[in-house]
């Protein structure tokens, strides 16, 4: 199993609507890739180790696939419309990453 995580950096100017990403492009994002979406988690930060300083990130969303393939293969279709919603929530883009998934 994979796990992409779309990471949200979070910075001075940076503007995140939570509720709309909750309520509108996470249910967007899982309807459109169907089964191959084998798990969807999300992370909205609230700290970072240091007392009193900001969350490195302001959202992480983690969606989790059989393999790599199978997420490239549900998400290319939908790339361009999930990319153009970033402008309703964010003005910031999410960097991607693809991880292994290893439980204990």
């Amino acid at each position: 199993m994979i796990k992409v995580s779309v990471m949200y950096p979070n910075g001075k100017d940076v503007k995140f609507d939570s509720d709309y990403y909750i309520n509108n492009h996470l249910p967007m994002i899982a309807n459109a890739l169907g089964d191959a979406l084998k798990g969807l988690e999300l992370d909205l930060g609230v700290a970072s180790r240091v007392p009193g300083q900001p969350a490195p990130y302001v959202a992480i969303a983690h969606l989790k696939f059989d393999d790599v393939a199978a997420f490239q293969a549900a998400f290319e279709p939908h790339a361009k419309d999930f990319a153009a919603d970033v402008k309703n929530y964010s003005n910031v883009d999410g960097q991607l990453q693809i991880s292994n998934l290893i439980t204990f």
